[in-house]
C-alpha cells in the first residue's frame, strides 16, 4: 500500500469511527428540542408583545387592539362598516390569537404550544400546522361570536388555537411507540404512530386529565393575567378544541388505525 492509499484507508476508517461515535451517543429528548416553527412562532409571539407593551404609544398599541382584536360587536354592522373595519372583521377572525392580555397569558400560552404544537408540527409538517392552526382560530372565533353577540368587549390569545393542537396531540401522542406513550420510541418514528380512535381517546384516563388539566390552568392564569377584558373566552378554547378534533383527520398524513 503507497503513502497516497494509506492516507485514504486511514481517512475512511477515521469517518467510520465519528459516525460509530454519532449513532452511539444519547439523543436529546424531544422536550427540550423544539421545532424550528414553534420557536420562530413563540419568539414572533414575543415580539409582538413587547412592541405594544414597550416600544409603541398606547394609541398605536389601542389602534393595534382596534383592527387585530375580535370584536363581536362588529359583526352586528357589517353593511355600515367603512372599507378598512369590514376588512378587518375578516382577518380578526385569525389577527386576534397573535395579540395577548399579558406576560403570564403570553407564557403560559407559549408553554403549552411548546408541549402540544411541537407534536402536531412534527407530524403535520410546517404548511399544514400553520393552517390547521389558523382554521383552530377561525373555530374559536365563531364560538365566541355565537355566545358573545354583539358584545363590545374585545377578544385577544392564542388559546383557542393552542386547544386545536391539544385535540390534535391526545389523538397519538399516548399511544404505544407515541412521544408520550408508556412505551414509547425515542427518535422521530413516535410522532407517526396510527391515531386512536376518537371515542377510544375519550376512553384514556391520561388524556382525560390532560384535558382537565388545560382548562382548569385556562381558567386559573386567564383570571390571573391582568388582561384587557374580565371574563375568560372559554366559548372560543371550546371551539377550538372541537375544531382539532374535526380536523384532525383531515391534516394527519398518518393512516388512522380503524376497528
Amino acid at each position: 500500500m503507497n503513502v497516497y492509499q494509506f492516507d485514504q484507508e486511514r481517512k475512511r476508517r477515521d469517518e467510520e469511527r465519528k459516525q460509530r461515535e454519532r449513532e452511539q451517543r444519547p439523543s436529546q429528548p424531544p422536550a427540550f428540542n423544539l421545532p424550528s416553527a414553534i420557536v420562530w412562532l413563540s419568539a414572533g409571539l414575543i415580539a409582538i408583545h413587547v412592541v405594544r407593551e414597550f416600544l409603541i404609544p398606547a394609541g398605536w398599541n389601542n389602534m393595534m387592539i382596534y383592527f387585530l382584536a375580535f370584536w363581536p360587536v362588529k359583526y352586528t354592522a357589517l353593511a355600515s362598516l367603512q372599507a378598512l373595519d369590514l376588512a378587518s372583521s375578516l382577518w380578526a377572525f385569525v389577527s386576534y390569537s397573535f395579540l395577548h392580555g399579558g406576560a403570564m397569558h403570553l407564557t403560559f400560552n407559549l408553554l403549552w404550544m411548546a408541549i402540544f404544537g411541537s407534536a402536531v408540527v412534527r407530524r403535520f409538517g410546517l404548511g399544514r400546522f400553520l393552517v390547521f392552526s389558523a382554521l383552530c382560530s377561525v373555530g374559536g372565533a365563531f364560538a365566541h361570536l355565537a355566545t358573545h353577540w354583539g358584545e363590545s368587549a374585545p377578544m385577544i390569545g392564542a388559546s383557542a388555537a393552542i386547544s386545536g393542537h391539544m385535540a390534535a396531540a391526545i389523538r397519538f401522542v399516548f399511544e404505544l411507540g407515541g412521544p408520550l406513550g408508556v412505551f414509547r420510541s425515542s427518535d422521530r418514528s413516535a410522532y407517526f404512530v396510527q391515531a386512536q380512535p376518537l371515542a377510544e381517546c375519550f376512553r384514556n384516563q391520561q388524556v382525560l386529565v390532560f384535558v382537565g388539566v388545560w382548562f382548569g390552568l385556562n381558567l386559573f392564569f386567564g383570571l390571573m393575567s391582568g388582561g384587557q377584558t374580565g371574563s375568560i373566552a372559554w366559548q372560543a378554547h371550546i371551539g377550538g378544541f372541537i375544531a382539532g378534533l374535526a380536523l384532525f383527520p383531515v391534516f394527519d398524513p398518518v393512516p388512522q388505525r380503524r376497528h
